[in-house]
């Protein structure tokens, strides 16, 4: 397993060793010791899949409190995927971090608590995973515009399709600070 860190300390793409023949293919997507020498030294409690078709959006989720971190990956399909450190006082607060995911190339991204998340997908259709450090709280369910220009991802799309809550998710400066984790060195 080869773990690759961004331009966000903390985000890391996870890229792992495939064993393949005429039959098909095997890797590890998980070694929970590999991750914890690596870093990443956490524990799954929710494990979600969702389906969705080409063009559309999902982001920039995130949870506070009860933040979630996330372990993503393909399992059909192409999306490119995103981070943003929304914490409050982080050197990088406001930046991000993109990555290619497809079923072709069984990368993983691993996203920590305290960062947005969104992707979209480029392919006809995706099947994507997630793994989440906690259980998903709609009370503590926020988000931030897709296309805040004070963020600026450089998305492969430029009319995505969304749902309503994203299409109405408000810029990053319009958050509340209370709304947003805080940095902690």
């Amino acid at each position: 397993m080869k773990f690759i860190e961004t331009s966000l300390p903390g985000c890391v793409v996870i890229e792992p060793q495939v064993f393949g023949d005429s039959r098909g293919f095997f890797y590890e997507s998980y070694n929970e010791a590999k991750y914890r020498e690596a870093g990443i030294d956490r524990r799954f409690v929710q494990s979600n899949v969702s389906r969705s078709a080409r063009g559309v959006l999902r982001g920039l989720h995130y949870q506070w409190p009860r933040p979630q971190g996330k372990l993503v990956s393909v399992l059909e399909g192409e999306v490119y995927d995103v981070a943003v450190d929304i914490r409050r006082g982080s050197p990088t607060f406001g930046k991000w971090t993109g990555v290619m995911l497809t079923a072709e190339n069984h990368r993983h991204f691993w996203i920590p608590e305290g960062f947005a998340h969104g992707f979209c997908v480029l392919s006809e259709f995706a099947t994507f995973s997630y793994q989440c450090t906690d259980l998903y709280d709609a009370k503590a369910d926020g988000g931030v515009r897709w296309n805040d220009p004070a963020i600026g991802v450089d998305w492969p799309i430029s009319e995505p399709l969304l749902s309503d809550k994203d299409g109405k998710a408000p810029l990053l400066a319009e958050v509340s600070p209370d709304r947003l984790p805080e940095y902690r060195a």
